[in-house]
């Protein structure tokens, strides 16, 4: 007795799905969620079923007096156990206090899951735009349910 086709199509379709690895977006140091951060794809290695980004404010890498903060991206692949480790490495300095030089990390798990990062100038400015849109329309439909 022959599988039905369907079968045969779902099998083919997880042993594709099997074979792909996770892709994350990977960058160093960047001072900015643009450019290399957002076009450079890289596809992890067996082991590695987690995107990582990596934020931090601070001073340029060497010392000047009345020196500019600015942000510092990295983002690459990892596993689990290399995220919780950089997180609780990273806790305590997770402050965001604008004068003070601070580092976080997040997660994420899937496919280019690591596009945004937060407290990135351009995130936190479309996130006030989105946030924006979103009270405007929820006014808009209050006026329309209420008339």
């Amino acid at each position: 007795m022959e599988p039905p086709f369907v079968l045969l199509i779902i099998a083919a379709f997880c042993a594709i799905e099997c074979a792909h690895g996770l892709e994350c977006y990977v960058c160093t140091n960047q001072d900015a969620n643009l450019g290399k951060c957002l076009q450079t794809i890289k596809t992890c290695e067996p082991g590695d079923d987690m995107c990582l980004s990596e934020t931090s404010w601070g001073s340029v890498p060497y010392w000047s007096q009345g020196a500019e903060k600015q942000y510092y991206i990295s983002k690459r692949c990892a596993n689990n156990n290399t995220c919780v480790r950089t997180r609780n490495k990273y806790m305590g300095l997770c402050t965001h206090i604008w004068y003070e030089d601070w580092k976080c990390s997040d997660c994420c798990r899937g496919d280019r899951c690591n596009y945004y990062v937060f407290l990135s100038g351009s995130l936190a400015q479309s996130s006030a735009v989105v946030l924006g849109l979103c009270a405007a329309s929820v006014v808009a439909m209050g006026q329309l349910l209420w008339t």
